[in-house]
């Protein structure tokens, strides 16, 4: 049975809406406490990030998946409305999620945390509801704690992002002190969605997941018209015609109906069984319809962070490679193809949004899947020019060409932007320097005690471990964001690892030719630190081409074959050590090294100091 007040579809009694902020803010806190202010979920129901679905969610404290939620709204000027709200997630490895999201609303609520002021996901994620067309309220947040700054942080959103905060609305997720007024200035400053209901039908595809019951659920906005149950639709981008099995509302949990109406958010599921198949951001229309131009969709998402994943036994390959495509199916921003290992055997080459991308997938295929893993380092995607004209891209060591072939190389560089407290300038600014960046911009922002700083930085050197030194420097006080900036040419150089003269190529990495000695020589101890000792000499080298750059020895076991030996002459424990001897160096030629997964790791906490 279909849910509106009085019967009645009126679109000038909706509104759609999104909460964007920096990472921890409050976004899922505020949500819950606006779920509870307008009764959706009964008291004994009610649980902290209600719209977190997932248990890393909710034990990280992150949002990872964007989540929508229909709710009745009986306003103070005594009208019944309908908000649909979708809450968002703030870290910069799922802003594809938040650009999804943002295209299904009208506005957008802008939550900013009043003791840490503007962040850099802050004013990343406003452009983006700046580009959206969206009305933005300012929301002032945890303003019930001592250190809540209210008039500097409005000083802030004005004088950083241009924002006027005259209407600014102060609230705290924790107590719920100011939803009220919230929802107040959301009917007022948001406006309604603007759709047609006699229009012909024409529904935004704005996210997709599997559900082993349903098989793929889709959520979906409608721009005009109205999609009804057993209607047949037909999908743009490749022209599939589907009908229509079931429809729906999160309020939160599924709630049935026979139609969705223009400037409403909803879910559909019309027997599609595979994600790839529903093309995020494409048009969807009635089957008889042939005019209907596609609505601007989204752009593609593209991987920046490539890594192999091995099981930790071959003989688990095939539940891996099963696991992954399961996972795929609910995250489409994962790309994924067959590739082998002299070292590790057959396993998948993933690429990601980015670290933590890629560490919540690990964890996710380890979690639900008892998948065990070995993860290759993370590498960032190359242009290869060669000698012959043609062009490469390139993000596997295993696959880099003979040095002979290329003419030039091209790496990817990062427009990275920082906020932090002054007093930690010098530090990063050194912290830049080191990683190869080049300064663009530098303002201060707020009396003098923010600043925010611009700088182009290789991509190479930020997934490697720029976060966690930038947090380290700035006692967790600075944030940043970054976007793909362009390819420029670069000295870009494979070092591969050599183990007891074999190249083990998930060891390799490609790195500039500047860091190849230092990473090469870190790289060396610490595997001579975590492989175990054969019964013979094991050197370990780094070497670029045929020149080796660094080297370590795991010495031999030794054992004592002169023990029974008492007394007598000298010539018969020599006879004893030579042929020990020989044994060695047989046992060399014909013996293997097992490395052992901790070692595969190691490479991922190569540092550059």
């Amino acid at each position: 049975m279909q849910i509106y007040y009085n019967n009645l579809h009126d679109i000038t009694k909706i509104r759609n809406f999104s909460i964007i902020a920096h990472i921890d803010h409050g976004k899922s806190t505020l949500a819950d406490r606006i779920i509870e202010f307008c009764k959706a979920v009964h008291d004994k129901q009610m649980q902290d990030q209600i719209l977190d679905s997932m248990d890393i969610e909710r034990e990280r404290g992150i949002t990872i998946k964007s989540q929508t939620v229909r709710l009745n709204y009986k306003a103070q000027d005594g009208q019944n409305y309908v908000l649909n709200l979708m809450d968002t997630p703030g870290h910069i490895d799922f802003a594809y999620e938040v650009s999804r999201c943002l295209s299904a609303c009208d506005g957008s609520l802008l939550l900013v945390d009043t003791t840490q002021g503007v962040e850099a996901q802050t004013l990343a994620n406003v452009y983006k509801a700046i580009d959206a067309n969206h009305e933005i309220i300012p929301v002032l947040n945890k303003t019930d704690l001592p250190s809540s700054d209210i008039n500097g942080t409005k000083a802030q959103i004005e004088e950083v992002i241009g924002l006027d905060t005259s209407n600014a609305v102060l609230t705290s997720g924790k107590t719920g002190a100011g939803v009220d007024n919230l929802l107040e200035s959301i009917i007022k400053y948001i406006p309604a969605p603007s759709g047609n209901v006699e229009g012909q039908t024409k529904v935004l595809l704005v996210d997709a997941w599997y559900d082993q019951y349903l098989g793929v659920v889709m959520l979906i906005s409608v721009r005009e018209g109205v999609l009804k149950l057993r209607d047949k639709i037909k999908m743009l981008h490749n022209g599939s015609v589907h009908e229509v099995e079931k429809l729906g509302f999160f309020m939160p949990k599924r709630n049935e109906v026979n139609e969705i109406k223009a400037g409403e958010v909803g879910y559909m599921c019309a027997n599609i069984r595979l994600v790839a198949d529903c093309l995020v951001g494409d048009t969807i229309v009635l089957e008889k319809d042939t005019t209907t131009k596609p609505l601007p969709g989204f752009k593609k998402v593209q991987p920046v962070v490539f890594c192999g994943l091995y099981p930790s036994e071959p003989s688990g390959y095939v539940e891996m490679k099963t696991a992954v495509e399961k996972l795929a199916l609910n995250d489409s921003s994962i790309s994924y193809e067959v590739e082998s290992s002299a070292a590790l055997g057959f396993g998948l080459r993933c690429g990601f949004l980015g670290l933590l991308h890629m560490e919540i997938v690990q964890e996710r295929l380890e979690r639900e899947y008892d998948a065990d893993l070995v993860t290759t380092a993370p590498s960032v995607v190359y242009k290869m020019y060669l000698n012959d004209g043609t062009v490469t891209e390139i993000s596997n060591p295993a696959t880099y060409p003979d040095p002979v072939l290329i003419r030039e190389i091209e790496e990817p560089l990062a427009k990275v932007s920082i906020f932090t407290p002054g007093d930690y300038l010098g530090d990063i600014m050194k912290l830049c320097t080191d990683k190869r960046g080049s300064q663009i911009d530098l303002n201060y922002s707020s009396g003098n005690q923010r600043v925010m700083l611009v700088y182009k930085i290789p991509l190479a050197e930020i997934v490697l471990d720029f976060h966690d030194k930038l947090k380290s420097i700035s006692k967790g006080y600075a944030s940043f964001e970054w976007e793909i900036a362009e390819y420029v040419k670069s000295d870009v150089v494979k070092v591969s690892i050599l183990l007891n003269g074999d190249s083990v190529d998930a060891l390799s990495i490609i790195t500039h030719r500047s860091r190849a000695e230092q990473r090469g020589r870190a790289l060396c101890a610490k595997l001579r630190e975590l492989i175990p000792r054969q019964m013979f000499a094991v050197p370990i080298q780094a070497a670029i081409g045929a020149k080796i750059i660094a080297r370590e020895t795991i010495s031999a076991m030794r054992k004592d074959v002169t023990a029974k030996c008492y007394g007598g002459d000298i010539s018969r424990k020599r006879k004893l050590l030579d042929k020990q001897k020989a044994g060695k160096k047989r046992m060399k030629m014909l013996g293997s090294v097992e490395v052992p997964q901790s070692a595969f790791l190691a490479v991922l906490k190569i540092s550059d100091d």
